[in-house]
């Protein structure tokens, strides 16, 4: 893709973009995450054209599609941004009776209303679940999401942040001991393939580290938690929840509501 210059990026979706399991230097409770570490490297981009970034992050934990289409999206639009990410329907998947063609279309509803206004999407599709045995019973509709995002990609002008094909993802040390979310090697992953979606030769602002000092890993990878751990505190948590129709994100607010200069964010 061309070479853009971006000077306001929004970030939209759940837990995995608010940054969970990414501990922020020198700020207990708070997580930095991928979307975050790029807008470092957004900004470091952006001054080499003699400019700076402003940046909003509006995912909040437990979020689905329609949040983010109902919700989100608006939210972003009164911004006026020239850059939104969109990364969310892990947590739709799930669902004993998802529709991973249904929920596709109604995504498509909001990736459409942002490029009609002339905003550039940078739109994730999935990660493989068959790294985690938990999850592999949604390989089969997270794959037919993800070739649904594909399709959504080419006819509203988006441009795809595959992690589904990612292979480095299949490493245990790039997930955090809840087995779902990525550790702080993962974000960084994840935001260098994000600045390399956007066409960005990440060499050329510094490596991972340009967007903020280097976190805190998570407890370890996912194997070094015995399996009855994490049943306990983590698996048994969650389906509890998904019973009570509960998130741990309820209540909760965007933790970057209003966009910010980068600079003075790390």
């Amino acid at each position: 893709m061309s070479r853009t210059t971006f000077t306001r990026y929004v970030a939209l979706g759940d837990s995995l973009t608010e940054g969970l399991c990414d501990p922020a230097p020198g700020a207990p409770d708070a997580y930095l995450g991928w979307a975050d570490r790029l807008a470092g490297i957004l900004d470091g981009d952006a001054r080499l054209a003699g400019a700076s970034l402003e940046f909003a992050n509006l995912a909040v934990r437990g979020r689905r599609i329609a949040d983010v289409v109902d919700g989100q999206i608006p939210h972003a639009l009164d911004l006026a941004p020239d850059l939104v990410s969109v990364m969310v329907g892990g947590n739709d998947l799930m669902s004993p009776a998802a529709d991973p063609d249904a929920l596709a279309s109604r995504l498509e509803g909001g990736i459409r209303r942002l490029r009609d206004a002339g905003t550039t999407v940078l739109l994730a599709n999935i990660f493989d679940p068959q790294f985690a045995f938990f999850l592999k019973p949604f390989r089969g509709r997270a794959a037919v999401f993800n070739a649904n995002i594909w399709s959504i990609a080419r006819d509203q002008r988006a441009t795809v942040l595959d992690v589904w094909g990612v292979r480095e993802f299949r490493d245990p040390a790039m997930w955090a001991s809840d087995r779902v979310h990525l550790s702080a090697r993962g974000h960084r992953l994840l935001a260098s393939h994000a600045a390399h979606a956007l066409g960005i030769p990440y060499a050329e602002i510094g490596g991972p580290e340009a967007a903020a000092a280097p976190a805190a890993e998570t407890a370890g990878p996912p194997d070094s938690v015995p399996l009855r751990t994490w049943l306990r505190v983590y698996a048994i948590p969650w389906v509890a929840r998904r019973v009570r129709h509960v998130s741990t994100g309820d209540g909760m607010g965007p933790k970057l509501p209003v966009p910010r200069r980068v600079g003075g964010q790390h």
